[in-house]
């Protein structure tokens, strides 16, 4: 049996493709992103753009034209953040369903993190001990507090890339004074973050998908320029190596980030952003290590789809 999964997400849809065998095990045939920006223009003001209708819509046509080549049985597809709150949101939902004949479900923020934690838990060795996952999409970011046998804790907050970048619309490079402001406004937004990891050790960060995919990528290109990231599933992000290209990204233009070597041009513009989000988060909670993991929302639908969770 071949099961599509497409995730909706706030920057990008993304398709994967897996195959299931008779164990109820899988293997992933294919995986492809497609940058629809759905959140662009109109995610502070809850509202889709007519332009975002299109690009979603566009973004949904390349993903069927890719399930096309496979003998897929089922098709499942998962909305977060920018349709989830947005007034016209049930407005794409049912175009979508018209002109394509999907359905999709739209999923609250504490199912988002479950999926999230279940797609992590596949390949990051999680032990007895509490990590704190974090996966920044583009209109939410998901806070998870687990361990290997349980989730302890999660939220997602109303803080994601596009949301900041249309909050700041931050100068090119960023000013020291968009900075404090964005920082000012993480801190205000996740006071419940801070409350709850008071009662739980964590020391340890892993960071699903996103800007953790480009972080792992763009320091190993440089450190381990033999390795091919595209058959890891994690990725040791040293400390040092992260506050070296978060620096370059603040020195850095949205056309020079554009021709740094693993920059994902549809990342680019919203990149220094995640990253000063990824190194307050680390300072302000004394994280000790961090690691990227690109299994993440999918890959845990995927996973629950097989335990019949959903």
């Amino acid at each position: 049996m071949q099961i599509a999964i497409i995730d909706l997400g706030t920057n990008t849809f993304n398709l994967l493709i897996a195959e299931v065998n008779a164990n109820n095990n899988y293997t992933i045939l294919s995986e492809t992103k497609y940058p629809a920006k759905i959140g662009k223009g109109g995610i502070n003001n809850n509202t889709i753009t007519p332009e975002a209708f299109e690009r979603g819509f566009k973004a949904l046509e390349t993903h069927l034209e890719t399930i096309a080549q496979f003998n897929v049985d089922q098709i499942k597809c998962f909305a977060t953040s920018a349709i989830r709150s947005a007034s016209n949101g049930k407005t794409f939902v049912s175009q979508v369903k018209e002109k394509f004949n999907l359905d999709i479900n739209v999923i609250q923020g504490d199912k988002e993190a479950e999926l999230i934690y279940d797609g992590v838990k596949q390949v990051v060795p999680i032990g007895a001990e509490n990590v704190l996952i974090m996966d920044i999409g583009g209109g939410s970011t998901e806070f998870i507090i687990a361990n290997k046998n349980e989730v302890v804790w999660k939220h997602s907050f109303n803080i994601g890339a596009a949301r900041m970048l249309d909050l700041i619309q931050p100068s090119q490079p960023i000013k020291t004074d968009e900075i404090s402001k964005l920082e000012t406004y993480i801190s205000s937004e996740l006071e419940l973050l801070f409350t709850e990891i008071k009662k739980h050790k964590v020391d340890r960060l892993v960071g699903s998908s996103g800007s953790f995919d480009t972080i792992a990528a763009m320091i190993a290109v440089e450190e381990h320029p033999h390795l091919d990231m595209s058959k890891t599933t994690s990725y040791k992000i040293e400390m040092d190596l992260f506050e070296k290209l978060h620096q370059k990204y603040l020195s850095s233009t949205l056309e020079e980030r554009l021709q740094m070597k693993k920059m994902e041009s549809h990342r680019a513009e919203m990149i220094v952003l995640a990253s000063i989000f990824i190194k307050f988060t680390i300072e302000k909670l004394n994280i000790k290590e961090v690691f990227q993991c690109n299994y993440a929302l999918k890959e845990g639908a995927i996973y629950q789809i097989l335990n019949k969770k959903i």
